[in-house]
């Protein structure tokens, strides 16, 4: 074959080479898109820190029910409890981020590392969005002669006052002793084992008064006289009940909020796909209905909202309990 003609197949050969080259090289990056915008391909575990039929399990998974609507894939809730939540929040860090195991964050993600010395810190994790919020209550036994959220302080500022909460370490005890600490009363938190049992013991006049959420407080019916909610607004299933602002003029805010999170590090088209799907779950009628119906508020914060509020709550329980 002349020299010319052998340099022009060769040549040839080059660029179909060349450009068979690239179109693989294409395809591998066009598949490797798709393959990151197909998230998810398989079941993805949420993993509750509490005991099956408590608020957190029942908000996890009335959310998980939406999000599986919503991604096609089975949303599975799996409870982990054990050492105040801090099993739960501090085995979700140690997984991969890969949007295939997310958890469900009370506010004791905010709380835990520095009542427990936990290993649980904002920045171990990828805050994906707010769910919920029980706003706390101020209880007093119907039969008490406080009638007022002003007649407690008063009463807490001549002799110490007993508060009743959900336990040790817990967001009702810490409610109980910013109380105390905004007024300059002298404040006693008594812990028992959850806020349904906390209100039962002010009913009965076991404690002076108990911090709780309202649909634990309303459960009681008559028994018990709610004197102020602690949130910045009133509660519409008890409108007529002031906020704490309202009633002694000192802001105390304090609620049993919740949302979800993942190991930190998602990958961007990973994080968004999740965080969409949370935001939409949570404005489904029937998802409102479930938190309407448990007493509950449908508050929501996208990622950059949750993850600067729960970092601004971390370092509020330094600052109050450390």
């Amino acid at each position: 074959m002349p020299i010319k003609r052998m340099n022009r197949v060769f040549a040839a050969a080059a660029v179909f080479t060349t450009a068979a080259l690239v179109m693989s090289g294409c395809t591998k990056v066009e598949e490797g898109g798709d393959a990151a915008s197909s998230f998810p391909e398989k079941d993805i575990r949420l993993i509750i820190q509490a005991n099956p039929g408590g608020g957190s399990d029942l908000s996890s998974r009335a959310l998980a029910t939406e999000l599986e609507k919503i991604l096609d894939v089975s949303v599975i809730p799996e409870n982990m409890p054990g050492a105040a939540g801090a099993l739960a929040m501090e085995y979700v860090a140690e997984q991969d981020p890969d949007g295939y195991v997310i958890g469900f964050g009370p506010v004791e993600i905010a709380m835990l590392n520095t009542t427990q010395d936990a290993n649980v810190l904002p920045e171990n994790f990828d805050m994906l969005g707010q769910i919920m919020l029980a706003p706390g209550v101020i209880s007093v036994s119907a039969t008490s002669d406080i009638q007022t959220l002003e007649d407690l302080v008063a009463q807490s500022k001549t002799a110490p006052v007993t508060i009743a909460n959900s336990g040790a370490g817990s967001i009702w005890e810490a409610a109980s002793i910013a109380l105390g600490a905004e007024t300059g009363g002298e404040v006693t938190p008594v812990p028992y084992d959850g806020g349904a049992p906390a209100v039962a013991a002010a009913a009965s006049g076991e404690t002076v008064a108990a911090v709780s959420g309202l649909g634990e407080a309303l459960s009681q019916g008559d028994a018990v006289r709610i004197l102020a909610v602690m949130n910045d607004e009133r509660h519409p299933d008890a409108p007529d009940v002031p906020t704490a602002e309202e009633a002694i003029g000192t802001e105390l805010v304090f609620g049993g909020w919740g949302g979800i999170y993942a190991p930190t590090g998602l990958p961007d088209d990973v994080h968004a796909t999740l965080e969409a799907a949370i935001k939409e779950a949570v404005e489904s009628d029937s998802y409102t209905k479930f938190q309407e119906d448990a007493g509950n508020l449908v508050v929501y914060r996208d990622s950059a909202e949750f993850t600067e509020f729960v970092g601004e709550q971390f370092t509020l329980f330094q600052n109050l309990l450390g």
